[in-house]
């Protein structure tokens, strides 16, 4: 038997925001204990993000990561708008991320540091992220 409907499914349905919940990484211990939430679990969720080559791995979603190794070889003038671009592009995925602003890039041979500020429903976050090219 069919179950009848009077054709609206948006009655009574509420949308409830998940919290920022995982566990805590720490990255030069190497360990993974306790929990992290919030401005902390949009850290990792943006170093993560940022350290992980999108495409390159099966078990990987293929919208996660940024996209950085057809960087390497590439002139200096064409990196850094790529590095803004594919940043943004990898970050905003996350509705918790608003915006990306305020970027300096430092050019060290062929390194280059981006420190930029991702604004966040969870407040600013200062975010410095080095490419090599």
């Amino acid at each position: 038997m069919i179950p009848a409907a009077d054709g609206n499914l948006n009655n009574n349905i509420q949308i409830e925001e998940i919290p920022s919940h995982t566990f805590y990484i720490d990255i030069e211990k190497h360990r993974i204990y306790g929990y992290a939430d919030r401005k902390e679990a949009m850290k990792q969720a943006i170093y993560l993000c940022l350290n992980t080559e999108r495409y390159h791995y099966v078990i990987v979603s293929r919208n996660y990561g940024v996209e950085l190794a057809s960087l390497f070889g590439k002139p200096v003038t064409y990196v850094i708008p790529e590095i803004k671009r594919r940043f943004s592009e990898a970050l905003t995925h996350d509705n918790r991320i608003i915006r990306l602003e305020d970027w300096n890039f430092e050019v060290n041979k062929n390194v280059v540091t981006a420190q930029f500020t991702a604004v966040t429903v969870y407040g600013n976050l200062d975010i410095t992220k080095a490419v090599t090219f």
